[in-house]
């Protein structure tokens, strides 16, 4: 049996931008990416803390070192600069993996940079 489970977060990123006519996706400083173990064209989830909306879409390079946390396309219009999100990615795993595995959480600072 396979489940899925919390593989990596991004807690409490700041978003720096908003592209509304971009083909989707959310571009993420690579620093960042690297810290929480995602890759790009990887499926993410993402939640608003400022407003509660929650969303899926994948992962875009950024600048590294930029604390670029920039949301593109439709989606854009889910959030404004400026708000909070997390940035969730699940794994499946068999469940004997699962029970053994750690996932990355990251915590950046107010200007999306890791300490």
């Amino acid at each position: 049996m396979f489940i899925q489970v919390l593989k990596s977060k991004l807690h409490r990123v700041k978003i720096t931008q908003a592209e509304l006519h971009y083909v989707g996706s959310i571009t993420i400083d690579e620093d960042l990416m690297d810290a929480a173990r995602l890759i790009e064209g990887e499926k993410v989830q993402i939640v608003n803390v400022n407003n509660g909306e929650r969303l899926e879409t994948y992962v875009i390079k950024g600048e590294r070192g930029s604390g670029m946390i920039c949301m593109n396309g439709p989606a854009a219009r889910k959030v404004q600069v400026g708000d909070i999100i997390i940035i969730i990615s699940y794994a499946m795993m068999a469940l004997e993996e699962a029970k053994k595995y750690t996932p990355a959480v990251v915590f950046p600072d107010e200007s999306n940079k890791l300490s």
